[in-house]
């Protein structure tokens, strides 16, 4: 018996086959897919919570709120008042703070007014405050006066630095609080001129202050009390009513090249002369006394 050769498959077919199958391999493998986000999750990313949006319209209102209270006619200043003024010029304290009137007074700078009114030249220091009933309020710290300078026009209240912060008529009397208040009177030319802001040179303050300060006693005198006078002409002259006489004491003061020691030792040797002039003179027959120079004393007798 004869068998038959089979034939052998062809090599293309097995090449169909296998392309087949890599061709659906690869079909599958382009249509597989990741798992993507929840549409509920991607609109919470762009879409703003409610509790941000409540924030931003409670933001908003409170924006719209301050506006309001800005421009509306609720919180605004309707008054205003002061005290501690008893020798600041009421006049100017009264524009300064009127220019608030009718303001928000959540606008109102109470620091920048404290500023204005410090720089008036009795004030020394100044509070301002606002309240939410409409009324701007300043206190005010002035000056203490530490002496009294008297011209033909005017008494005139100065600080201890020299500045006058102050006038009030000659012919006014002084408050009781300032009889103890070193005092004197300014014949100069030139103290016509002095008014309310100057300041005395300081020299010229601390030359007036020492001889104020000469105890009569030093003198070799009795007196009780005594009184300063400056002139262009003998400077400054020291009087006493009882007994009566009067002490030329010279210029003080005015010379930049004259040093304070110098001043003081000069002063020093005029009140020795004096009292040893009313050492060897009695004192009730003496009117008038030149102690400028103090190496040359001259005086004169009464009558």
């Amino acid at each position: 018996m004869k068998l038959k050769p089979q034939p052998r498959p062809t090599r293309r077919a097995s090449t169909g086959r296998r392309g087949a199958i890599r061709s659906g391999s690869r079909s599958r493998g382009r249509g597989a897919r990741r798992p993507g986000v929840p549409v509920r999750q991607r609109l919470a990313r762009r879409l703003p919570s409610i509790r941000r949006l409540i924030a931003g319209v409670g933001a908003v209102a409170v924006v719209a709120g301050l506006v309001a209270l800005l421009n509306g006619p609720w919180l605004r200043v309707q008054q205003v008042s002061w005290v501690g003024a008893a020798y600041t010029d009421t006049g100017e304290l009264g524009a300064i703070l009127e220019e608030q009137h009718g303001a928000s007074l959540l606008a109102v700078d109470t620091g920048s007014i404290a500023n204005r009114l410090e720089r008036m030249p009795a004030v020394a220091e100044a509070a301002v405050t606002a309240s939410l009933t409409g009324r701007v309020s300043a206190t005010l710290v002035e000056r203490q006066v530490a002496f009294v300078w008297e011209t033909r026009s005017a008494r005139l209240l100065g600080s201890d630095d020299g500045t006058i912060f102050a006038a009030i008529r000659s012919d006014a009397e002084l408050a009781e609080d300032l009889g103890a208040v070193p005092r004197v009177t300014d014949d100069r030319r030139s103290s016509r001129l002095l008014t309310v802001g100057d300041t005395i040179p300081g020299p010229l303050l601390e030359a007036t202050m020492r001889i104020l300060r000469i105890d009569p006693a030093t003198l070799g005198s009795r007196a009780s009390g005594v009184t300063l006078r400056i002139d262009d002409e003998y400077g400054f002259r020291l009087a006493s009513t009882e007994p009566e006489w009067e002490i030329a004491f010279g210029v003080y003061g005015t010379d930049p090249r004259v040093t304070p020691a110098e001043a003081a030792a000069r002063l020093e040797r005029q009140v020795t002369a004096v009292r040893t002039l009313f050492a060897e003179e009695p004192e009730d027959g003496i009117g008038w006394v030149d102690v400028r120079n103090p190496g040359k004393v001259y005086f004169r007798a009464k009558g």
